[in-house]
């Protein structure tokens, strides 16, 4: 599903990344852990094709999306979802709203159903008329998360999305997010500094380690 072959990340003179290899099959989840600065978010941004590549290539579904230097496809049409530290949820838009952001190619009524059917599966089923400063953090984001997933994306990057959250309501949220993610059979990529956030919601983990990657 996703292949990042001999990717290489430099900002002027700081090289970041060097020769990160990485292979992901359907609905596999990974986690991409290493301390701050060591390149885990650029990775993300280079997949999601919001950075340039200065080398390497990014394959997803067979089609190639970067390589060298060039975005062969925009980051709007790569098929990719992304979920933020901070949600990045519209605050002047209610639930609805919000979820249906990336689907308004849908007829109004398709529209209505696909939001009504995600709520129901995150159990937030009700909400559509309230705004995101209405909810609590953990409701923000497992919104932000069914927004990911409304247009049925290949693959969902989540950078840092647990960090904000109550510590005692952590886990529990990783492990329902997850579960979603098992359900819905989507190819993901979790960026966190947190390791054992990375063991219970990954299938395998990666370290990121003097700009080298090393899967467990």
């Amino acid at each position: 599903m996703l292949s990042v072959n001999d990717l290489s990340i430099a900002y002027q003179a700081n090289k970041v990344l060097n020769e990160f290899d990485l292979s992901l099959t359907t609905g596999d989840i990974f986690a991409l852990t290493g301390d701050s600065g060591s390149g885990k978010s650029s990775a993300l941004r280079f997949i999601a094709g919001l950075d340039e590549v200065q080398n390497g290539q990014v394959v997803l579904d067979g089609k190639q999306l970067s390589s060298n230097g060039v975005h062969n496809v925009a980051p709007e049409l790569r098929e990719i979802g992304m979920v933020f530290q901070d949600y990045a949820l519209f605050p002047h838009m209610n639930v609805k709203k919000n979820i249906a952001f990336g689907i308004h190619h849908l007829s109004n009524s398709e529209q209505k159903v696909r939001v009504e059917e995600l709520l129901l599966m995150i159990g937030l089923e009700g909400i559509e008329k309230k705004y995101p400063h209405q909810l609590s953090g953990g409701e923000q984001q497992r919104v932000a998360l069914v927004r990911a997933l409304a247009p049925s994306p290949k693959l969902l990057l989540l950078d840092e999305p647990f960090s904000s959250l109550d510590k005692n309501h952590q886990e529990q949220l990783v492990l329902q997010v997850r579960g979603i993610l098992k359900k819905t059979n989507v190819t993901s990529i979790l960026v966190t500094h947190d390791k054992h956030e990375a063991t219970i919601f990954a299938d395998k983990v990666g370290v990121i380690e003097n700009k080298q990657l090393t899967i467990n």
